[in-house]
C-alpha cells in the first residue's frame, strides 16, 4: 500500500497533550485543537470536534490519561475515586459508539491493577497509544479483506464518513476502498453527502481528493437512481455499533441505502473493527439512538434554512438488520450473510 495513504491522521499526542484536527473546519480550514484536562476531551467528542466510532474510542482513551493526570495532581493517593466523575462524563459524551466505552472500559482495567501511590499517566499512555496503533493496523487488515471480496473494475457508493479521519488512520469503509483503488478492483467512488453534518461533502470528498482517488458526490435522495442506473457494485459503510446477530447501527440514512441495495441487486459491505461489536445486545432494537438539537437540521453553519419554529427530527443514527448485509468485514475477518450463527466465528 502506497504511503500516501497514512498521511491523514486526526489524533496526536504531542507535547503531553493531546491534539485533535478540528473535522467541523474541514475542508476550507485544517485546525488543529490542543486539549489537556478530560473535560474537554468530552465536549470535543460531544461537539463532533472528532467523530467517527474509533476516533471516539482512542479520543477518549487520551482523555482517560489526561484525567488519570488530574486526579494525581489534585487527590494524590486517593486518585483512583477522582476518576470516576470525568470518566463518566466521557462515557456520556456520545451514547451510540461502542468503542468510547470499550476503550474507556480497557483503560479503566488498567489503571485498577495500579499501586495508589504512583502516577498512573504514564502507563496509561503506553495504553492509549496501543489502541490508537492497533485501529490504524486493524484498518489496512480490514482493507485487504474488504478489497478481496471485489470484482475488478467496481463502482463503489460510500455514506457519511468512516475514513481515516473517522478512526486513527486510514480508515474502515474507506480503507477498503483506498485499497480497492490501489489494487485496480474500483474505478470510481460515490460519496452521499450526508445530512445534516455533511460529512459526506466535507470529510469524504476531501479525503478521497487527497489520495486523487476519483469521487462524485451527490445528496443522498440521487442514490436509488444511481443503483437504477446499473453502474454500481457495491455499498461501503462503517459501523458505530453492531450486535451480535449482526444489525448495524451506522450513521442515520444507511438503513435506507440498504434497501435500496437489496431491491437493486446492488452488494452492502459494512467495514468495522470487533471493538465496535457489541456482544451484550442481541440485536439493533437495543441500541440506543442518539438524538441530536433540532436546529442541525434547522440550520446551516449558522444559517437558518427553514422558517422560524419549524419543529425537526434529528437522530444520528439508524439500524440497519442484518437480512440486508452482504458482509461485514472486520479484522479478525468477513462475516457473510451475517446472523447470530455466522458472528459467532470473529467473536
Amino acid at each position: 500500500m502506497d504511503k500516501q495513504f497514512d498521511s491523514i491522521q486526526p489524533i496526536k499526542w504531542q507535547v503531553n497533550r493531546l491534539c485533535l484536527l478540528d473535522q467541523r473546519q474541514l475542508p476550507l480550514q485544517q485546525v488543529w485543537l490542543d486539549y489537556e484536562h478530560s473535560d474537554d476531551v468530552a465536549a470535543a467528542i460531544t461537539d463532533m470536534v472528532v467523530r467517527g466510532a474509533p476516533a471516539i474510542g482512542i479520543t477518549a482513551a487520551y482523555g482517560v490519561v489526561l484525567a488519570a493526570r488530574h486526579a494525581w495532581d489534585t487527590a494524590g493517593v486517593n486518585w483512583k475515586q477522582a476518576m470516576t466523575a470525568p470518566l463518566a462524563h466521557l462515557s456520556e459524551s456520545r451514547p451510540t459508539a461502542v468503542n468510547l466505552h470499550w476503550a474507556i472500559e480497557r483503560m479503566r482495567q488498567i489503571y485498577m491493577t495500579l499501586p495508589d501511590n504512583e502516577p498512573a499517566e504514564a502507563v496509561l499512555l503506553k495504553q492509549a497509544h496501543d489502541i490508537h496503533s492497533e485501529d490504524i493496523a486493524a484498518n489496512h487488515a480490514m482493507g485487504k479483506l474488504g478489497a478481496d471480496l471485489l470484482a475488478e473494475d467496481n463502482v463503489v457508493l460510500t455514506h457519511c464518513n468512516a475514513g481515516a479521519l473517522a478512526t486513527g488512520g486510514f480508515g474502515t469503509a474507506l480503507g477498503v476502498i483506498r485499497q480497492g483503488y490501489a489494487d485496480g478492483k474500483i474505478s470510481h467512488v460515490y460519496a452521499d453527502e450526508t445530512r445534516p453534518w455533511l460529512q459526506g461533502s466535507r470529510l469524504t470528498v476531501w479525503e478521497l481528493q487527497q489520495d486523487n482517488i476519483p469521487v462524485t458526490l451527490q445528496a443522498e435522495g440521487a442514490a436509488a437512481a444511481l443503483m437504477a442506473s446499473g453502474q454500481l457494485d457495491w455499498v461501503i459503510v462503517g459501523a458505530d455499533r453492531i450486535t451480535a446477530n449482526g444489525d448495524v447501527a451506522n450513521k442515520v440514512g444507511t438503513y435506507m441505502l440498504a434497501i435500496l441495495a437489496k431491491y437493486h441487486n446492488v452488494k452492502m459491505m459494512v467495514v468495522a473493527p470487533t471493538s465496535t461489536i457489541d456482544w451484550t445486545l442481541h440485536s439493533g432494537d437495543e441500541i440506543p439512538i442518539e438524538q441530536r438539537a433540532a436546529e442541525e437540521v434547522t440550520m446551516l453553519q449558522g444559517q437558518q434554512i427553514a422558517p422560524e419554529g419549524t419543529a425537526a427530527v434529528n437522530p444520528a443514527f439508524d439500524v440497519t438488520p442484518a437480512t440486508l448485509i452482504d458482509a461485514i468485514v472486520t479484522e479478525k475477518g468477513i462475516v457473510l450473510s451475517p446472523s447470530y450463527d455466522t458472528m459467532k466465528f470473529i467473536k
